[in-house]
């Protein structure tokens, strides 16, 4: 009996010390929430500064790691043409297109008529928050021009600039941030430059070809004498090259004319395939360039490993 009592006795003690712990946390709540309130008002502007997120869209995927290393942690980067194995030329744009350009604060594209439908979704979508830079625009480049701008060194330092401007304008408070990724991005490309001075001296004047004018750019800062430039503008603009024109190009590979092949992996017409099995044949040595970056590598890497593919093609020929 007296065991019941005791247990009894126990429940009671319990329960007032429980009682006891509840209302002490109820008086303590008003403090507990104007201490809440309180750092809040205090780390509010912080954590919206913290949270501003900048979105934007890049029409090519090489644009859009450019931007990314600019703007780190403070951009979201949709890339539109992003697929390595697809021929840009035969992109249509989207109704997702159209939605992601809707809700972009800034925009970036080539231009000189390479991604037209960029000009007519931005015309169709208006925004007055919206910055759009065009590359082509930065260096003066317009339609009938090769539209190939990404091979020209010229030009991501130039679009590079305008990126950070813009950035700096849209979100000041981040502007240290920029401005910094600005100056390592711009060293960053020095040992392109350093590559493209290096085969310049070493290759100046030798001959090649290529299947388009995609790195067209690029041959001519480092001083290559491009031949049969007919040929890759028919290709360029999808019409068929003239049969002079045909018989020119594969001379030029049967009789090793040309130091070197250059073609564009992701456009192979089957006359350019037949060009490329006729370089084979003929111990010519190629070298594949692309319009869209590669997955996993920045645009650096990109440059660079074609920059050493074409050295090693053209060193062999020595």
């Amino acid at each position: 009996m007296q065991d019941k009592e005791d247990q009894y006795q126990g429940k009671l003690v319990n329960a007032a010390l429980k009682f006891r712990r509840a209302a002490e946390r109820v008086r303590r709540l008003p403090v507990l929430a104007v201490a809440v309130l309180a750092a809040l008002s205090l780390s509010g502007p912080a954590l919206a500064q913290a949270a501003k997120t900048i979105n934007v869209v890049a029409a090519e995927n090489f644009y859009g790691d450019v931007v990314s290393q600019l703007g780190g942690k403070h951009v979201e980067v949709t890339s539109i043409l992003s697929n390595p194995d697809q021929d840009p030329h035969l992109f249509e744009a989207s109704p997702k297109t159209a939605r992601a350009l809707q809700h972009a604060d800034l925009v970036v594209y080539n231009g000189a008529a390479y991604d037209p439908w960029m000009d007519k979704l931005l015309a169709a979508s208006k925004s007055a928050k919206r910055t759009t830079i065009v590359a082509a625009a930065l260096v003066g480049k317009k339609s009938g021009d090769n539209p190939h701008l990404w091979y020209d060194p010229r030009t991501m330092p130039a679009v590079a600039r305008a990126v950070v401007k813009a950035l700096d304008d849209k979100d000041p408070a981040n502007k240290a941030d920029y401005d910094a990724n600005l100056t390592k991005f711009l060293e960053s490309l020095k040992p392109i430059d350093d590559k493209v001075a290096e085969l310049k001296s070493r290759f100046h004047g030798t001959p090649v070809t290529a299947t388009e004018p995609v790195f067209g750019y690029m041959s001519d800062a480092i001083g290559l004498a491009m031949r049969n430039d007919r040929f890759q503008l028919a290709i360029m603009n999808d019409t068929e090259p003239s049969a002079s024109d045909v018989a020119a190009f594969e001379n030029d590979l049967k009789t090793k004319q040309v130091h070197a092949l250059i073609y564009n992996s992701q456009a192979i017409e089957a006359i350019t395939k037949r060009m490329l099995k006729l370089a084979h044949q003929s111990h010519v040595p190629t070298v594949s360039v692309t319009e869209t970056q590669p997955a996993r590598t920045t645009f650096q890497q990109w440059m660079l490993s074609q920059l050493d593919e074409l050295s090693a093609a053209l060193g062999g020929q020595q």
